[in-house]
């Protein structure tokens, strides 16, 4: 198997704290990201505000307070704006990232459904034309797993599902734990090491 890609940090959070709050509210949805990109997209198809309602079946009124970056929308009304514009969902939501990126356990930015009881956040997407491998590992404290450069241009993803792990770029290592994600270079010198036993995460290479 071939190693992973280091990244930046973008997150104050990058470790954890003993002060933290056990079950810390998740991030809000960054509206005006939504707001913009629903504008950008809706010029590039070239469609009126009522169009693009009609198409995707919402009120023309809940698309004009997301285009002015207010309200609250849920999976289903993003979605189906997303397939009247042809994109993505994540292109609808998902900012511009920096090169280490961390996402603690119930703090990403979540999307509510309006029918179940069920929420969405979004981790990462896929830049056109990736591939990506996905790893299920194991690791128990001891050695560190030190990993050389991968091709130019790969980026590892981490889920912890159990245990702690201290990952990154070499030197700029961030603990985790279980439900936390990492985002980081795998083109750089990575480690893994595990800090806890029966530690287990998913590992995805994205090779672009």
């Amino acid at each position: 198997m071939s190693d992973p890609v280091p990244v930046e940090p973008v997150s104050a959070d990058s470790a954890p704290s003993d002060s933290a709050p056990s079950d810390p509210a998740p991030a809000r949805l960054p509206l005006d990201w939504i707001a913009a990109s629903l504008r950008r997209e809706r010029t590039r198809a070239g469609l009126s505000l009522s169009e693009l309602a009609k198409r995707a079946g919402v009120a023309k009124s809940t698309l004009s307070q997301l285009e002015g970056a207010s309200g609250n929308p849920s999976v289903e009304t993003l979605w189906a704006l997303a397939v009247a514009l042809g994109v993505p969902f994540s292109t609808l939501v998902e900012p511009p990232t920096a090169a280490v990126r961390v996402i603690r356990a119930g703090q990403g930015p979540q999307v509510a459904s309006e029918r179940a009881d069920y929420a969405a956040t979004l981790l990462s997407s896929s830049p056109p034309g990736a591939r990506r491998d996905i790893y299920h590992l194991r690791a128990e404290p001891g050695a560190a797993r030190e990993s050389e450069p991968h091709i130019p241009g790969t980026v590892e993803h981490l889920v912890v599902g159990s245990g702690r792990l201290l990952a990154g770029p070499r030197g700029e290592g961030v603990e985790l734990g279980p439900g936390d994600y990492m985002t980081y270079r795998g083109d750089v010198p990575h480690t893994y090491e595990a800090l806890a036993p029966g530690t287990a995460f998913v590992l995805i290479m994205q090779h672009v």
